[in-house]
């Protein structure tokens, strides 16, 4: 059974997304949770964090790794098949494709990659088609980064924004453990 490095990031709003689909995933993979500082530390009108803790945990069977000594031997001790950022927010996408790793969630993705691990990215941003554009654009032609499927989710009201289709989360692991990108990256 292949084991998937499950990173969160703060984007609130879709943390309940995103357990959704830890939990779509339990028994068909082995689960490695990881949550940025800001998951890890942060109540909001979305949930506690202690909650969201405590459902990755009890998904997964494992406790959540939330520093970067945690979560830097992923990589090279071999701890993942596949590493899945959902969600990533634009501030996370943008220091993967700068390449900084200042925290939890960019040192394991980093990790995974240093070892050509395949990495998914499962968009929330407000400013995907803003400020992190460019950054998004770099990923796409990036080697072993892939994306779930991803389009507007209200495009009057927040003209910038892109979330990826949470539910095309495990069909986007799947084909990138097979070298391939899930189309249409767009929808």
């Amino acid at each position: 059974m292949n084991t998937v490095g499950f990173a969160m990031c703060g984007s609130f709003c879709t943390l309940s997304k995103a357990i959704e689909q830890m939990e779509g995933l339990k028994g068909k993979y082995d689960l490695l949770p990881i949550m940025s500082r800001n998951t890890y530390e942060t109540d909001t009108r979305f949930g506690t964090a202690q909650s969201f803790i405590e459902k990755a945990q009890a998904i997964s069977g494992r406790e959540v790794l939330h520093t970067i000594p945690q979560v830097e031997p992923i990589g090279p001790k071999g701890l993942v098949d596949v590493m899945a950022v959902c969600p990533c927010t634009g501030n996370t996408l943008s220091k993967i494709a700068l390449g900084i790793t200042d925290t939890p969630v960019t040192m394991a993705v980093k990790s995974a990659l240093r070892v050509g691990v395949p990495v998914v990215l499962c968009l929330a941003s407000n400013d995907a088609l803003g400020a992190s554009g460019q950054n998004a654009a770099r990923l796409l032609n990036t080697k072993n980064i892939y994306f779930v499927p991803m389009g507007q989710d209200d495009p009057v009201k927040k003209p910038f924004s892109l979330v990826a289709d949470f539910s095309l989360l495990e069909p986007a692991i799947e084909s990138a453990l097979l070298g391939k990108q899930l189309q249409p990256v767009f929808r």
